[in-house]
């Protein structure tokens, strides 16, 4: 009689996420810093890359035009972003990640996934493993990191930030479904602003809501995501801890209050979506040789232009102005524009910085 064959041990798996990182390796690094309210990035037309958490208490946080981050706390230090830097000590932690298991999944230079289902120490606790990776991160960077423990990936993220900053958060096996139940649902991976702003519409803010729903009602709303959201809602997640997971593109969209048609307005907004899509490069430590324009007109129409250069883009001027340039080539408008995009892709890993290069000279385009 054949035995039916064992059944796979549950994971173990840690989202390490660093508090605050940028702004925190900037006060680690300037005495003078610490305890002030900063922001990492700015300049006139620049966006906020990270803020301390003195700063987010005036609700500036990632991504927010440094103008409205100033009016919200006019005693705001800005500082530069110092990318060698954070790349240096997010090889640090990365290094301290490797001593406990070769499974390390990256998601930037300040968070990662480790599956620690059989770790190299033979601890055997993933609660245990993640209280010395916190440990040491404080002991050998001087900075603080919060940690998720838990049997997949989804529940992993979602408790790292449970108990932020400097925080410990552990789903044991059978509390998927408890935990997720009074988090709103903006919170879970894979569900943005615009489906959360779906799913409110259709009375659904929390993941207890999310699990009232049957799994054709949210094959009928959601399509092909429907059986994610329904895992989702009791705390199911299939996805494996995959170690140096490659990057096909990083891009950002915006999509306006109100239709713009206005050319000077237009070139403004990919200017400030360029430029936060380019920090996240950076953070990423990427380089690529694909700029990508997206547009979805007020009908929703959606058109695409992209431009391949014949080596890495040199950096975040080229990156926006061939993004300028893409968008100057479909003027005059046939309509409003509702969403704008722009992304970068062709990537790789690029430690070494891309040699500075001038933007090729364009054909002239019709005026706008």
């Amino acid at each position: 009689m054949n035995e039916a064959p064992a059944a796979p041990p549950l994971r173990k798996i840690i989202h390490v996420d660093m508090d605050a990182f940028y702004a925190s390796v900037e006060q680690r690094d300037d005495p003078e810093l610490r305890g002030k309210p900063l922001a990492v990035g700015g300049g006139v037309r620049g966006v906020v890359a990270a803020a301390s958490y003195e700063a987010r208490k005036f609700g500036i946080r990632s991504a927010m035009p440094s103008v409205t981050a100033k009016r919200r706390c006019p005693d705001l230090v800005f500082v530069k972003p110092r990318f060698d830097a954070y790349r240096a000590v997010s090889n640090q932690i990365r290094a301290i990640f490797a001593d406990y298991t070769p499974h390390v999944e990256p998601l930037s230079l300040d968070e990662a996934y480790l599956d620690v289902t059989r770790d190299l120490k033979g601890i055997g606790i993933a609660t245990r493993i993640a209280e010395e990776i916190r440990a040491r991160i404080r002991a050998e960077t001087g900075l603080t990191a919060s940690a998720g423990v838990s049997y997949n990936k989804f529940l992993a993220k979602l408790a790292s930030d449970q108990n932020k900053p400097d925080g410990l958060c552990v789903v044991a096996p059978g509390r998927g479904e408890a935990f997720v139940a009074p988090l709103p649902v903006e919170r879970f991976h894979g569900i943005g602003p615009k489906t959360a702003e779906r799913m409110a519409r259709l009375g659904i803010e929390t993941g207890a809501d999310l699990r009232a729903q049957s799994r054709a009602f949210l094959d009928h709303h959601f399509g092909s995501s429907g059986e994610y959201y329904w895992n989702l809602a009791r705390g199911i997640c299939h996805r494996e801890v995959r170690a140096d997971r490659p990057y096909k593109s990083v891009s950002a969209e915006d999509t306006f209050l109100e239709d713009l048609s206005d050319c000077d307005a237009l070139l403004a907004e990919l200017d400030r979506i360029g430029r936060h899509v380019w920090t996240r490069i950076e953070a990423k430590g990427l380089v690529g040789r694909t700029v990508t324009l997206k547009v979805k007109y007020a009908d929703f129409q959606i058109v695409t232009r992209a431009r391949s250069l014949g080596r890495e883009v040199a950096g975040v001027e080229e990156f926006v102005e061939t993004g300028r340039t893409l968008l100057r080539s479909i003027f005059p408008l046939p309509k409003p524009i509702r969403l704008l995009g722009l992304g970068l892709s062709n990537l790789r890993e690029g430690a070494e910085e891309v040699a500075a290069a001038p933007v090729e000279l364009q054909l002239p385009l019709p005026a706008c």
